[in-house]
């Protein structure tokens, strides 16, 4: 399983922190203090599907399904209408989830505050994030993160913008960070850095050291992400804008990965626009080259996406601290290679 210090991404070893109005238990002290049953109920909720809670909980469907059939013979009433084949809360479940979030985010409360008193930072920390501030900016961060809070244990989720959004809402990431647009009443959206997508070519291309013009891209080899990419969709809106419409372009290659087009330009098969962040490693190793475009500059910005209601506590108080610094390193960053 990859790690980095108490950093876990992917599959975690042992049954994942799932927030629930910003709670930040720990699995172990969850185990011990949280009935079981509710909190499977609970999963079930969020899910509304079985075997996916089952999933989430690292237990069998059956499990599941024992426990809430022991939960509702105890309550004298069905929580779940499993009719038509879909899963949903019945007037019985609607009320016990109401307590059962209420009971989760006072313990919550509680064990945040304890720990507070000892001076430490703890517990479980579960974000999500779009793919490039997954794989190319978090990693930094979460590194020095957990380098000064080494008991807060994290989860990662890597998804498109519209999953991640959906994680925040439901409860599932305390936060996320996306590069797409967000438009949800819900949330409170702000922006967290600018991101620089420049021209990016073979160290031995003959570009390199170089500033081109308009004309000179469209007789370039270009390589693109795929069809319905946000970052593609970036690229040629300022283009467009810059006076090159995508059918000027001479489209060489698309690609659905941004490390498959980044190794292809390595190999001289075309030119492509990259994100600033995803280039640390090519610069360093001086394989690629970036090239100003005269008259053309792409930025965009990545978002901090957060419920608007409680406020952030705990590890993830902390944590957005933590965003909070990078972003003005990242400004300070910027301002000085201008």
């Amino acid at each position: 399983m990859p790690r980095f210090g108490n950093l876990i991404f992917d599959h975690p070893a042992k049954p994942p922190v799932t927030p629930r109005q910003g709670s930040l238990l720990t699995y172990e002290v969850h185990r011990m203090l949280e009935n079981f049953r509710l909190r499977v109920f609970r999963e079930v909720a969020a899910h509304n599907n079985f075997r996916r809670a089952a999933q989430a909980l690292y237990i069998t469907q059956p499990a599941v399904t024992q426990q809430i059939k022991a939960l509702e013979e105890e309550l004298g009433g069905a929580l779940f209408d499993r009719s038509g084949g879909r899963v949903q809360l019945t007037p019985m479940g609607e009320a016990l989830l109401c307590g059962a979030e209420a009971s989760h985010e006072t313990l919550a409360i509680a064990l945040q505050n304890v720990a507070a008193l000892q001076g430490q930072v703890r517990g479980g920390l579960r974000i999500a994030a779009s793919t490039t501030i997954a794989q190319y900016v978090l990693p930094g961060v979460l590194g020095r993160f957990a380098r000064k809070n080494p008991k807060v244990e994290f989860e990662l989720e890597s998804a498109n913008t519209a999953r991640v959004a959906e994680a925040v809402v439901g409860g599932q990431a305390a936060m996320g960070l996306v590069e797409g647009p967000v438009h949800r009443a819900d949330l409170q959206v702000t922006e967290w850095v600018r991101d620089e997508l420049v021209l990016v070519v073979a160290a031995t291309h003959a570009w390199a050291g170089k500033t081109v013009t308009l004309a000179d891209m469209r007789k370039a080899p270009l390589l693109l992400r795929e069809r319905g990419s946000g970052t593609r969709e970036i690229v040629e809106e300022a283009l467009q804008s810059a006076g090159l419409k995508p059918g000027a372009l001479n489209v060489r290659m698309a690609l659905s990965s941004i490390e498959a087009i980044l190794a292809c330009v390595e190999q001289g098969v075309g030119v492509a626009f990259a994100s600033r962040f995803a280039l640390q490693r090519q610069l360093a190793l001086k394989t690629l080259r970036i090239v100003p475009v005269d008259g053309l500059e792409i930025a965009r910005s990545f978002h901090l996406v957060q419920r608007r209601r409680p406020a952030l506590r705990g590890a993830a108080a902390e944590f957005a601290e933590e965003l909070a610094t990078f972003a003005k390193d990242i400004a300070r960053e910027k301002k000085r290679r201008r």
